[in-house]
């Protein structure tokens, strides 16, 4: 195991090295942000709007809060909770999508027809809208997002399955008598994983984005929770008088994006068959 996993490593290009090494920081930070950040999320340690300095490395926020410190909880909720979304769609999407390319027929009409109707509509308005009714919990965040990505996630596990159920393998397992459950993990999913997991990565960051965009507009993770979006629309007022202290935090989301979508275009790269 670990000699393959060196081998890999070996062979991954050095932007996928990059892209792996933002990702494990980004862990770091997030299972131990209550051991790396010098104060607490929500302790008020110093004036408003301070610069950076000795005792706060990058200043402090509107409140008085240390900068550092609230970058690093941030990492902790705002990816945390973009993972657990993704996750969520992609068992919701996965799971119906495989459904409707297995059984086919009304079933996968319906589902079509559902997906269709969810995707017209554009998803951060729509997120905008039913969390205004609903409210900004995280619950409410997660399953609203989750909802409107798993249409994508369906769309892409349905064209995958589709090319899949039709071969002989697929059939014989039909005809031997197998449960609709044995044949979508046993003969389906694992012949489609690669493009799965490649899209995994990469519905990641469309959450990890709109969640953000939503914090920023203040419909998403509400304070005191630390958040990189709305540590930017905090301390937006600092651009105007040349302190570029708000632009880290948008930095950080950034930087997660890139080193997830290099990561991600290796991999399809890799499982493509394709010789560099």
């Amino acid at each position: 195991m670990g000699k393959s996993a060196a081998k890999l490593w070996r062979q991954a290009p050095w932007s996928a090295r990059f892209g792996f090494f933002v990702i494990v920081v980004y862990i770091f930070l997030a299972f131990f942000a209550g051991l790396v950040s010098p104060y607490g999320e929500t302790e008020i340690v110093g004036s408003e709007y301070e610069l950076p300095n000795a005792q706060f490395l990058l200043g402090t926020d509107n409140l008085g809060r240390d900068m550092l410190s609230r970058l690093i909880y941030g990492a902790q909720n705002s990816v945390g909770i973009a993972v657990i979304t993704t996750f969520f769609a992609f068992f919701l999407g996965g799971f119906f999508g495989l459904l409707g390319a297995t059984l086919g027929g009304w079933v996968d009409q319906i589902l079509g027809r559902v997906v269709d109707v969810l995707m017209a509509i554009p998803s951060l308005i729509f997120a905008l809208m039913i969390l205004t009714i609903v409210g900004t919990s995280i619950p409410a965040l997660i399953i609203v997002m989750g909802v409107l990505d798993s249409t994508r996630v369906f769309r892409l596990a349905r064209a995958v399955s589709m090319n899949v159920v039709v071969l002989d393998f697929v059939e014989v397992s039909k005809l031997r008598g197998e449960g609709l459950f044995y044949v979508i993990t046993r003969e389906v999913l694992p012949n489609i994983m690669p493009p799965l997991v490649a899209e995994f990565g990469l519905r990641f960051c469309f959450v990890f984005l709109t969640l953000s965009a939503l914090s920023f507009l203040g419909l998403g993770i509400q304070p005191p929770l630390a958040d990189w979006g709305s540590m930017v629309r905090d301390n937006a007022t600092l651009i105007t008088f040349g302190v570029s202290i708000p632009l880290i935090p948008a930095a950080a989301i950034a930087l997660l994006t890139v080193g997830v979508n290099f990561v991600v275009d290796w991999f399809l790269h890799k499982t493509s068959g394709l010789k560099s």
